[in-house]
């Protein structure tokens, strides 16, 4: 038999170098803990705030609303079960700020989404400059301090004084007693509440609206579609989840976003018209020290409010469209 041949210059396979067994086995269990553990530390800071400023509150109003406490760190706290929740829901004022609140929702509704489309939609195409320039005065309401604005609309509403009621006068019509009277309170600090938040609510349309693919657009005009069509057929399907987000904000936080404005210029009346269901929870933990009723209140707000944003998720997975 003859030897073997040599193997050829430069196919020798060469040799592994030592320990590169151990590097093939892949990480080690400790290393394997500490890449499993490391998003969980990038996040630790905003959980952490997270279970410090809302889930730990909300726990202890929970436990509060079982009990009965003046808010007096030495005055004992007494357990009365679910009495606070019966007494509430027997409370006639009760049910008249959750009506209040309902119709703040229902008001501010068109001033807060459909008032700001349509300026979002019919200021598109206006040059660059003039664009600018009418959303920063469109916002200038929104960086006013509440307090401050209250202030002046108090001065601007005033019905012996006021600007308005002296254009009413002018008119021949007589003055209106805007912040007094039961049946203008209320749709007076909604027409407030809209004017502070149309500019906030109008950028963010807008910003929606030009993020919209402009050869979809140009396609329809080349199709024949009039602007009413592009509108209705191309902009609104594509502006549907900005419109509900919007939408689901205003529900969930509209009539939050009144507080101060009830608090300076009408402190809930007159005879509770303006009396919303926020406004009425304060008045339980601070006017009356009533924690307990306090609580209460912030649990029925809390598990209403879940329920009506979950109800708004599921509607929003079914009728919005995104263009993928």
């Amino acid at each position: 038999m003859t030897d073997a041949a040599p193997p050829a210059p430069g196919l020798t396979r060469p040799r592994p170098p030592a320990g590169s067994s151990a590097r093939r086995r892949g990480p080690t269990r400790s290393q394997r803990i500490s890449r499993g553990l490391r998003p969980y530390l990038y996040l630790a800071p905003a959980l952490l705030c997270f279970v410090v400023w809302i889930y730990e509150p909300l726990a202890q109003a929970f436990w509060l609303s079982f009990q009965q406490w003046n808010l007096l760190p030495f005055s004992p706290k007494v357990w009365v079960g679910w009495d606070n929740y019966r007494n509430i829901l027997d409370l006639p004022q009760f049910w008249q700020a959750l009506n209040n609140t309902w119709l703040y929702l229902v008001g501010l509704l068109p001033m807060t989404v459909a008032l700001p489309l349509a300026i979002a939609i019919f200021t598109q195409d206006l040059p660059a400059r003039s664009r600018n320039l009418y959303r920063a005065l469109i916002f200038v309401p929104l960086i006013v301090p509440p307090v401050v604005a209250a202030a002046v609309w108090r001065w601007l509403l005033d019905p012996r004084y006021g600007v308005v009621n002296s254009w009413l006068t002018g008119l021949g019509l007589e003055p209106v007693s805007f912040l007094s009277d039961p049946d203008w309170a209320l749709w007076t600090i909604t027409f407030i509440t809209g004017w502070k938040l149309i500019g906030f609510a109008t950028l963010i349309l807008s910003a929606a609206n030009a993020s919209i693919d402009p050869s979809l657009i140009e396609a329809a005009r080349l199709d024949g579609a009039t602007r009413w069509r592009i509108v209705r057929d191309v902009r609104l399907p594509l502006l549907s989840p900005t419109i509900l987000l919007l939408a689901m904000m205003v529900i969930l936080l509209g009539a939050q976003w009144s507080f101060a404005y009830i608090h300076v210029l009408t402190e809930g009346g007159p005879l509770g018209a303006t009396t919303n269901i926020y406004y009425l929870l304060w008045q339980f933990g601070f006017a009356t020290l009533s924690v307990g009723w306090s609580s209460a209140s912030a649990v029925i707000l809390f598990i209403g409010f879940g329920l009506l944003a979950a109800a708004i998720f599921r509607l929003k997975e079914r009728v919005t469209f995104h263009d993928d």
